[in-house]
C-alpha cells in the first residue's frame, strides 16, 4: 500500500498545468498586444465559447489518459451527440430530453470501451478505434449531410448568462472544481497510479479493471457533454465533425502536462493545453499569419510539452532518490 501511495504522490507531484499556465499568459500577451478588443468582455466571452467544446472533451480523454489507456472514440461521440440534439431537441424529447439521451449515448459508448480494455483485456486503440467508426456511421444513418434544427432554449443557454457570467466560464470552472474534488478522492488517486503501474497497483489490491471503467465512462460522458455544446453553438447538425478536432484533443492534453503513457497530469493543465489551442489560431490571425500555422505551431509546442514533460518527471525521480 505504501508504494501504491508513492506512486500516486509522485505522479501528482509533476503536473504541468503551471507551465501550460504560463505559456497560455505569454500568448494572450501577445495577442492582446496585437489585438486591443482582446480584453474586452464580449472577445473575453467569444474567447470562452471557443474553449470550451475542446477543454471539456479533452478533459475527458484526460481521464483514459491518466490510466495509461488511449481512447480516438472522442471526435465521433461528439459528432453523434450533435446530430441526436440536432434531430431530436426540437420534437418530443425536447432539450432536457436531447440531453439525457446523448449522456446515456456516451455513458454507453464508454461503458462498452471500457469493458473491452478493462476486463477482456483488448487493445485501447484497436477497441476505440473501432467505436470511432461505429460513432460516425451511425452519424450519418441519422443525418446523411449537415441539416436538422437545434431548440432554441438549448442556444439560449449555452450561449447566454447567469448572473452577467457566461456558461461557458462556469462549465470551465464546474470541470476544474469536480477535478480537484476528484483528484483528492481514492478513485482520483487510483487513477494516477494504476497509470503510473498497473501491475503494483493490482499487487496492493486495487482494482485496476474497475478503475479503467470508471476512466471510460466518464470519458464517454464528457465527449457527449461537449457534442450537446457543440450543438448549441452551431444552431444545427453535422454527421462530420473537423478531422482536426481528435487531434487537438490529443494536444490539449499533451500541452496541458498529461503525460501520454499514462500516471502524471490532470484535468487542470488540459484546460490550460485547451486555451493554449484557442489563443494560438487568436494570436497568429491577430499577427496576420496564415492559419495552416496553428497546425505547425500547435505541432511544435505539443512535442516540447511532452519532452518538458518527460524532463521534469526524471529531474523529479532524480531528487526523490537523492533524498532517499
Amino acid at each position: 500500500m505504501r508504494r501504491l501511495i508513492f506512486l500516486a504522490r509522485s505522479a501528482l507531484s509533476a503536473g504541468g498545468a503551471g507551465t501550460a499556465l504560463i505559456l497560455l499568459g505569454i500568448m494572450f500577451t501577445i495577442y492582446g498586444w496585437r489585438e486591443p478588443s482582446a480584453l474586452s468582455v464580449l472577445e473575453l466571452r467569444n474567447l470562452l465559447n471557443d474553449t470550451v467544446v475542446l477543454a471539456v472533451a479533452a478533459s475527458g480523454l484526460t481521464l483514459v489518459v491518466l490510466c495509461g489507456e488511449l481512447d480516438l472514440s472522442g471526435a465521433s461521440i461528439v459528432g453523434l451527440a450533435n446530430v441526436i440534439v440536432a434531430s431530436t431537441s426540437t420534437g418530443p424529447f425536447g432539450p432536457l430530453g436531447s440531453l439525457l439521451s446523448v449522456l446515456a449515448l456516451g455513458a454507453a459508448v464508454g461503458a462498452a470501451n471500457g469493458a473491452l480494455v478493462a476486463y477482456l483485456k483488448q487493445q485501447s486503440l484497436a477497441v476505440t478505434l473501432g467505436s470511432l467508426i461505429v460513432c460516425q456511421g451511425l452519424a450519418l444513418l441519422i443525418l446523411s449531410a449537415p441539416g436538422g434544427d437545434v431548440a432554441p432554449a438549448i442556444i439560449d443557454v449555452v450561449s447566454g448568462t447567469v448572473l452577467e457570467v457566461p456558461v461557458a466560464a462556469i462549465v470551465l470552472a464546474m470541470t476544474l472544481l469536480v477535478w480537484l474534488l476528484l483528484k483528492r478522492l481514492p478513485i482520483g488517486i487510483r487513477l494516477h497510479a494504476v497509470g503510473a503501474d498497473a501491475q503494483a497497483c493490482h499487487l496492493s489490491g486495487v482494482d485496476v479493471p474497475a478503475t479503467k471503467l470508471f476512466a471510460f465512462i466518464a470519458a464517454g460522458l464528457c465527449y457527449a457533454l461537449a457534442g450537446f455544446i457543440h450543438s448549441a453553438e452551431i444552431g444545427s447538425g453535422d454527421p462530420r465533425v473537423s478531422g482536426s478536432f481528435l487531434l487537438f484533443m490529443f494536444a490539449a492534453v499533451a500541452i496541458g502536462g498529461t503525460a501520454l503513457n499514462g500516471g502524471r497530469g490532470g484535468i487542470a493543465g488540459t484546460l490550460a493545453g485547451a486555451s493554449i489551442l484557442t489563443v494560438l489560431q487568436k494570436m497568429l490571425f491577430a499577427l496576420n499569419i496564415a492559419d495552416f500555422y496553428t497546425y505547425v505551431l500547435s505541432g511544435i509546442i505539443m512535442v516540447f510539452a511532452v519532452l518538458f514533460g518527460q524532463a521534469s518527471a526524471l529531474l523529479g525521480e532524480a531528487i526523490r532518490r537523492r533524498q532517499a
